[in-house]
């Protein structure tokens, strides 16, 4: 691993060193648009006996699926240190048996295997994102899944016209910092690491498969065609 986070966007370190409220809800969109579905999946596809959450942020993911399945081994990734330590300071106030381990993209080697890596709008923050895929999956026991979102041509179409026009998407309602927009999408904007089922399959030998073919896409509206949920198994 290395030590820097992810240096072509944002710096993670000082990101949540200094983020408010408002900065802590806008980078953990998991919690709004992936927590219930990814609980549904588990439940569908069988009890995990280890689970990891890789680019976890603030650990909503892992907190829920700690809740869900006590017995579980779960454990988040970041790459940010302060972050980290929140939730290890959040786990032991809720007594909540999560682990918190550092990791930065592309690398990811765990050293063991679980049933079940998820990652959740962390992918558009790596440069290497065919590696960092790769990386993922071979933490994947035989059976278990990957599942993850990607974003796609579509959503840097649609990210490019909100850099364009800010003052139109960014205003004071976004989940999105104006000033700090650009810097920390730049990876996606330029269309350097957009994905699609195609180069998924080119990267792990294996197609994605919706999520949405295993639980009910969530009533909440969301950009799901810019944002695919999905899952290759193992």
């Amino acid at each position: 691993m290395t030590d820097a986070t992810h240096d072509d966007t944002i710096d993670w370190h000082r990101f949540w060193t200094d983020a408010d409220e408002g900065d802590r809800a806008d980078a953990a969109p998991s919690a709004h648009h992936a927590t219930d579905a990814v609980v549904d999946f588990l439940a569908e596809t069988g009890r995990p006996d280890a689970f990891a959450d890789v680019g976890c942020g603030p650990g909503h993911v892992a907190f829920a699926v700690a809740e869900a399945y006590p017995e579980a081994d779960v454990v988040g990734y970041d790459a940010a240190e302060p972050v980290l330590a929140e939730n290890r300071e959040r786990a032991r106030d809720r007594d909540a048996d999560v682990a918190f381990e550092r990791a930065v993209l592309p690398d990811f080697d765990p050293d063991r295997q679980f049933d079940v890596v998820f990652s959740y709008f962390t992918l558009c923050y790596v440069r290497e994102v065919e590696d960092a895929l790769r990386a993922m999956y071979d933490a994947v026991a035989d059976g278990g899944y990957l599942v993850f979102n990607y974003q796609n041509r579509l959503a840097r179409a649609h990210w490019r016209r909100m850099a364009d026009e800010p003052d139109e998407y960014l205003g004071e309602d976004s989940q999105f910092d104006a000033d700090r927009f650009e810097d920390r999408f730049r990876l996606l904007l330029d269309g350097e690491n957009l994905l699609s089922y195609e180069r998924i399959h080119d990267a792990l030998g294996t197609w994605p498969q919706s999520a949405w073919s295993v639980v009910d896409r969530p009533d909440t509206r969301w950009a799901w065609r810019h944002h695919p949920l999905v899952f290759v198994p193992k």
